[in-house]
């Protein structure tokens, strides 16, 4: 994601790439995709942000790292785009308060793919009409996390726009420990991990005599583009915190 955002940034006039932090970093200078010129890149962003002075951090990382890298360029003065996994609602409550504290904007997207967010507009729809769902997300062997930050925030948001949590079949006898997945407001999430697979995402409603299935696939990471740059571009005309880009596209 970062080769593909870099890309991306370096593609468009309205915005400058002024530098890059990857731990592994073993040189104190980045070619851009373009090869247009160098912008400095560092292990330590604390470091960097002596060199240059970004309005905008993007961050696909981890969790850790991300809250961490939050924590010390609000206090800048600087805006963050957040597409990494695994946030939690502690996460996001802290960011809320930095954000609001320092007055500057924060985005932070579960999925930036223009589809995937459509997809979990329809299934909070779908969720006000049937009582039974569950979740499957497929994606590739590398994936640190299950299951996806995507798959949880789209229980969670089909769950508050219920007003309830679904109903829950309980298996009486479960001959496979974990086959049922895990369990979010009455909604099971089934993680798949294979070679081979992007990133894809099934919301399956059930009813007695039907079932209602909504999916998305990924194709290839260029699909995260048009959200990430669009988030990128809204987030320095914001103050506080914005989650999940249905906000950007006026889905609320």
């Amino acid at each position: 994601m970062g080769r593909e955002v870099t890309a991306a940034i370096c593609r468009d006039p309205e915005l400058e790439l002024v530098g890059g932090v990857d731990v592994k970093a073993t040189q104190e200078q980045l070619i851009l995709p373009d090869d247009s010129k160098k912008v400095p890149l560092s292990s330590d962003l604390s470091s960097l942000l002596e060199i240059c002075h970004p309005k905008v951090l993007v961050d696909f990382t981890i969790a850790e790292a991300a809250i961490s890298a939050v924590r010390i360029v609000l206090k800048q003065g600087i805006n963050v785009v957040i597409g990494t996994s695994g946030i939690t609602d502690d996460n996001l409550k802290e960011i809320e308060e930095l954000s609001k504290a320092n007055k500057v904007g924060v985005i932070v997207a579960p999925n930036f793919a223009l589809g995937s967010v459509i997809l979990l507009h329809l299934a909070k729809i779908g969720a006000k009409f049937f009582d039974h769902a569950e979740i499957i997300e497929l994606h590739h062997h590398e994936k640190a996390d299950a299951p996806s930050g995507t798959a949880l925030a789209t229980a969670r948001e089909m769950s508050k726009s219920k007003g309830k949590a679904f109903v829950y079949p309980l298996t009486k006898k479960e001959t496979l420990s974990g086959t049922r997945g895990g369990q979010v407001d009455g909604v099971s999430i089934h993680s798949v991990r294979l070679l081979g697979l992007m990133a894809s995402q099934e919301v399956i409603f059930g009813a007695p005599g039907q079932t209602l299935s909504l999916r998305h696939d990924t194709i290839s990471r260029e699909c995260y583009i048009p959200g990430i740059i669009m988030a990128i571009k809204e987030v320095v005309k914001r103050q506080g915190l914005v989650y999940g880009l249905e906000t950007l596209l006026n889905l609320r």
